[in-house]
């Protein structure tokens, strides 16, 4: 069985955009497993400017009209009609154009909209998004082979837009093997790595929780890595509060990030909106304890593992309250267990070598 992961961009693991990293690994995991893999990406920029990779890789230019399909692309369809191909994101108007090509051609393909169709997400251009799943999205689905969902929220989120829709529900994996070790930070930090998206990430709630409890613990510090379109806003609410001991580190990637997180005391996911944030998952490998509202779907297996607090969405009495915990655990020098935690949790649930098999039931 060839399997053909469609996506758009080109599944660089150096970009903070987690779809495109979620991708990269998966495609290269399954490669590993023997599998017959190939990524196609629709760009607009052909030039192949990523790092080396263990799968094949074909760039297909990005057409005007979003909805068209580009003429190369068909043309390689047809010459893989036995594969599986693997889509993956919503609200993408030239997949819904794909699904009823490959459908003519009576080839078999599925979804992981990784997180596009959750209540959350749907609350953010309701109206016009309503329109477009009535108009294109809901067909799509209904062409699936299946619909793969990464996290719960995902499968209720489905369930309220298409009542008679079925979800086949799997986390994706992550790799262990870190060897990044250094010393904690000498003061107790806190930290956020991702897109700098206030609404979607939580980070209103993470300043506003920080600033609470730095009214009670002097001597904190919160860092930031990542870069986006509200950078400028919480810097406006970093000035206008007088917050103190806030870093931003910009964009960082590979051991770089890796170090810096390795750091952190704690890592803080309180997001509205995931799919499965692999930002948590790379803090866990890194002995960091980590805090995450329900909304990011792995709530449940940080609590059962004691690799970290889950908190309930939106609520910044609780972050606050979790901040003060491991402030706590700081102090007596208690943190490791957490560390341990997250590692039990990682081989546990997310163990790639457990999982590129179970990725095989949704193609079949």
């Amino acid at each position: 069985m060839e399997i053909i992961h469609i996506v758009l961009g080109k599944a660089n693991p150096d970009r903070l955009n987690g779809v495109n990293k979620v991708v990269y690994n998966l495609a290269t995991e399954q490669q590993k497993a023997g599998k017959m893999v190939q990524l196609w990406g629709i760009t607009s920029d052909l030039m192949h400017n990523y790092p080396s990779r263990n799968f094949k890789t074909l760039l297909f230019k990005a057409e005007k009209n979003p909805f068209r399909i580009n003429t190369i692309l068909k043309q390689q369809i047809l010459e893989h009609q036995s594969a599986v191909f693997h889509f993956h994101g919503g609200w993408i108007p030239v997949f819904y154009s794909l699904s009823k090509f490959l459908a003519k051609h009576q080839i078999k393909f599925v979804i992981t909209p990784h997180g596009a169709y959750n209540s959350i997400a749907m609350e953010r251009s309701q109206l016009r998004k309503t329109i477009y799943f009535n108009l294109f999205e809901k067909h799509l689905i209904k062409k699936a082979y299946k619909t793969h969902s990464i996290g719960q929220s995902e499968v209720d989120g489905l369930k309220k837009l298409m009542p008679t829709s079925s979800s086949y529900l799997l986390p994706y994996g992550f790799e262990t093997e870190q060897t990044i070790k250094t010393t904690k930070n000498n003061e107790f930090t806190i930290g956020f790595v991702g897109r700098i998206d206030m609404h979607t990430k939580g980070l209103d709630l993470l300043l506003e929780a920080f600033y609470n409890f730095q009214k009670k613990v002097k001597n904190t510090k919160l860092w930031i890595i990542g870069n986006g379109k509200d950078l400028i806003k919480m810097e406006k609410f970093i000035h206008e509060k007088q917050l103190k001991n806030v870093v931003f580190w910009g964009k960082k990637f590979g051991n770089e990030k890796d170090e810096l997180i390795s750091k952190m005391h704690v890592f803080a996911h309180p997001s509205r909106n995931e799919g499965l944030p692999t930002s948590v998952l790379e803090a866990a490998s890194l002995g960091t304890a980590v805090i995450v509202s329900k909304a990011t779907n792995v709530a449940e297996y940080v609590a059962e593992f004691n690799a970290g607090i889950a908190i309930d969405n939106n609520n910044i009495k609780q972050l606050e309250d979790a901040f003060m915990v491991f402030y706590q655990n700081y102090l007596k020098n208690e943190l490791e267990s957490y560390e341990i935690g997250g590692k039990s949790m990682l081989n546990s649930v997310f163990s790639w070598s457990n999982l590129v098999e179970q990725y095989d039931h949704l193609y079949q």
